[in-house]
């Protein structure tokens, strides 16, 4: 049976301020869930309808499972059509950024992406190119966020998100800084170094101008059609996907 107080806890978690302040956020469906599990992320307990009763027995002891009725399991969803399974883990200890690690390969870094959607799609985009941190600013979507969780489709279990003040972050990081600006090189002539950070901006704003004044190489992607802009997880995908290109040929 589920309490008043466990369906109050875990839909107040749709909100940053409670996540923050119980430690906790919310993963949903089946994928997302197992991939939370094997990874380094603290599982405190699952949520599940006796539809997903067999692949719930195969969890670990270790993290408490509650069997939900269909109706139970709609009080608690954030999802249109629920997949019968939710966790709860608790969030992670924010880390410091390590210029050290950051050395010999790209990175990306988002400045006020506002979309949950937008920076869950990057996420997942990041990992499929091997891109292992993403540095954003403190004014980025929270990458906790369900949406944003949801969107990823696991890969926030594997990747490094980061949240900081870029004017610091920036200059101190001692790499050579690209950002995906309307006018600048073409990215199809671009040659990239062994190393840097990739910058793109928010949503309808683009890149902040404290920003761009930090920026070493302004890079586009040439607009052939009518557009009058690219969305910012494609246009993320296309610089993955360019640079992923240059190291394999």
């Amino acid at each position: 049976m589920l309490s008043k107080a466990q369906i109050s806890l875990i839909t107040s978690l749709q909100n940053k301020k409670y996540r923050k302040q119980q430690g906790l956020f919310i993963v949903e469906g089946i994928k997302s869930v197992m991939e939370f599990i094997s990874s380094s992320y603290q599982v405190e307990s699952i949520f599940y309808t006796g539809d997903a009763n067999t692949k719930v027995g195969k969890i670990s002891h270790n993290i408490k499972c509650h069997e939900l009725t269909e109706a139970e399991f709609q009080k608690i969803s954030a999802l249109k059509s629920p997949q019968g399974i939710l966790a709860l883990v608790k969030l992670p200890f924010q880390q410091k950024i390590v210029p050290a690690n950051l050395k010999n390969k790209f990175s990306l870094v988002l400045d006020d992406v506002q979309d949950p959607g937008n920076l869950g799609t990057i996420i997942r985009t990041a990992e499929w190119f091997g891109i292992e941190h993403i540095i954003c600013s403190i004014g980025t979507v929270d990458a906790y966020n369900p949406k944003v969780v949801q969107a990823t489709m696991g890969s926030l279990a594997r990747l490094q998100v980061y949240y900081t003040d870029l004017n610091e972050f920036i200059p101190a990081s001692g790499l050579k800084v690209y950002g995906a600006l309307l006018h600048g090189q073409s990215i199809y002539q671009t040659k990239w170094a062994d190393e840097g950070l990739i910058v793109m901006g928010n949503e309808g704003n683009g890149i902040s101008d404290e920003i761009v004044a930090l920026i070493d190489q302004a890079v586009t992607i040439p607009r052939i059609g009518q557009a009058e802009s690219l969305n910012v997880a494609v246009a993320t995908t296309i610089f993955c996907s360019e640079i992923a290109r240059q190291k394999l040929v």
